[in-house]
Order: structure tokens, then sequence, then C-alpha cells
């Protein structure tokens, strides 16, 4: 038995784990696969972190408490969620280069370095897309769907 005491947490502080906030659930049907497609996948996550009340995970507010603070296995415990849910949400050639990470910002803001990019040959290719696309058969709510894409 341990004896540790146990501090409690409230559930609008990011380290409070509701017993929905399970890791058999992906926060977002995509997977990363690169920069065709980070910038959907990013904008998911975030608003996926946002209602989980997460998001301090990945862009640094909830910070990691020092040695000896009653919340840092706490902290740790949802540091874990967080990097599995991201390892969940990766391509399987991603998930190699992420699976020894131990900190959940540090794995979103190198894979935001990676992939959050805009080069001239995307930019070349998505202009040509959108000059190719045509309303065809699709309703208007389709083919404007595809022209916001």
């Amino acid at each position: 038995m341990s004896s540790k005491s146990v501090t409690p947490i409230d559930f609008n502080n990011p380290l409070y784990l509701h017993p929905f906030n399970t890791l058999g659930v992906n926060l977002v049907n995509e997977h990363l696969i690169g920069n065709e497609n980070y910038g959907i996948w990013s904008r998911a996550i975030l608003i996926a972190l946002r209602a989980k009340n997460n998001i301090g995970f990945i862009d640094g507010y909830c910070k990691k408490p020092t040695v000896g603070s009653p919340f840092l296995d706490q902290w740790e415990r949802c540091n874990a969620i967080m990097l599995s849910r991201i390892m969940n949400i990766v391509s399987k050639e991603l998930f190699s280069g992420i699976v020894y990470a131990t900190n959940a910002q540090h794995v979103w803001k190198d894979l935001k370095e990676m992939f959050d990019k805009v080069n001239g040959s995307r930019i070349f290719s998505l202009h040509r897309e959108i000059g190719m696309l045509t309303q065809g058969n699709n309703i208007v709510l389709v083919y404007y769907t595809k022209l916001r894409q």
C-alpha cells in the first residue's frame, strides 16, 4: 500500500481524467501521413483536445510539475495518454519515430516542424487541382466543399 496522499483535482484542471477519457477512442479518424494532410489533421486534433480539456499537454500550458509535487504522477499519466493518442493517429512510418518519446508537447512540436511547411511544388499542385475542379454532376454544396478543401 502506498503512503502517498491523494490530492483531489478539479474537473476543469487539465490533469483531471474523466472516466470517458479513455485510450480506446481515437481523437479523430484521420491518420497523419505527412505534409499532404498535416493541416487538416492538426486542426482536427486541436479541436478534439480542446473539447477534452487536454490541449495544455501539447501547447505547453500544462507544464510538468517538479519532483516531489503531488501532481507529478498525475501529469505523467496524462502525458502518457496524450502520447498514446498521438501514436494511434499517425501512420505506421511515423509511429516508429515517436514511440520512444517521453513528452507529448515535444512530439507535437516535432511533427509541426516536419510537416507544417508550404513548398513551391505543393502550391503549384494545389493551383492545378483548383483549376481542374469542375462541378460536373455534383450538387453545389459538394462542389463548394471540394473547392474550399
